[in-house]
């Protein structure tokens, strides 16, 4: 009987509902005997934790979602921390389920759509896709967290603007932010590397790009549109994998394609060694300057 349990939570982070149990042939007596002395532990009416697991965040977050019943997802900043869009201590759950459900201690809401439309999975927990998630927690984010949201989704997911915008309502709570950073309308510079860059930029009285702008359906780290530069700047955490190589080559391939010049700048130009870098980049934006009502604009 404690395999089978075991069995059961092992699949599900630890965490067992007391239909399941039924199921595999455990009594209800069984059950209520086992609650009693500590080998399942109440998370929510019906969800049981079993006890040998210790607790944890994922946990947590799988029993909430079991908790909702059959089809509920795990949404809101619970679901931007899991999804690893949202960074700091995690938010509490919140659960959107097909039905009405009511739950104490569990904050939930009820959307048929959400749940048929935009599921997926990760880390073996039902949770928003990553698209619906920037669109749920859009009006509980600053511009400047919401803007380092949509890049992790990016960087972690491949999450494209286009993706976002399909499915984002004009009249959504919170829309009118999230288009703006996704278009690059908002001024947002996402890391301290871009920030050194921005200052390296000002000290030698060069002109400032426009910053995580989409160009050619990609957001670009920073571009001078009117001179066709584009300007990756490139940490060893978002560019070790060889999956984050690839993108990189792709995003130097697309800047060619529309007609820019391409230089990538590392941790080490913009902090240790930014003469060389600045003396390359006022070269370039003396040589190249093509007003954007211009022919020959091609973005």
């Amino acid at each position: 009987m404690e395999r089978v349990i075991a069995r059961l939570g092992t699949r599900a982070k630890g965490v067992v509902t007391r239909r399941e149990l039924i199921a595999a042939g455990i009594t209800r007596d069984e059950i209520q005997w086992r609650r009693e002395i500590g080998s399942l532990i109440d998370e929510y009416p019906g969800v049981y934790r079993v006890g040998h697991r210790a607790a944890n965040v994922e946990s947590a977050y799988m029993a909430a979602v079991k908790a909702g019943g059959e089809g509920a997802l795990l949404d809101g900043l619970a679901a931007a921390h899991l999804l690893g869009l949202v960074k700091g201590k995690p938010p509490p759950p919140e659960v959107v389920t097909p039905t009405e459900r009511r739950i104490p201690g569990l904050t939930t809401t009820r959307s048929r759509t959400t749940c048929r439309n935009h599921a997926a999975k990760w880390r073996g927990i039902p949770v928003t896709s990553v698209p619906r998630t920037l669109i749920d927690i859009a009006p509980r984010l600053s511009p400047d967290r919401l803007a380092r949201a949509c890049h992790e989704a990016g960087v972690l997911h491949k999450t494209t603007p286009r993706q976002v915008e399909k499915i984002l309502r004009p009249n959504a709570p919170g829309a009118a932010k999230l288009k703006a950073i996704l278009r690059g309308d908002t001024k947002v510079l996402l890391s301290k590397l871009e920030r050194r860059f921005m200052q390296r930029l000002r000290e030698a009285a060069l002109p400032l790009p426009e910053t995580n702008r989409q160009a050619g359906g990609r957001r670009v780290d920073c571009r001078w549109p009117d001179h066709h530069l584009t300007v990756e700047l490139d940490s060893y955490t978002y560019h070790s994998s060889r999956d984050a190589w690839e993108n990189d080559r792709r995003r130097e391939r697309e800047a060619y394609a529309r007609g820019d010049e391409f230089r990538r700048y590392t941790w080490g130009d913009v902090f240790e060694e930014p003469a060389q870098m600045t003396a390359e980049l006022g070269a370039l934006l003396a040589l190249r300057y093509f007003p954007s009502s211009g022919p020959s604009d091609r973005n």
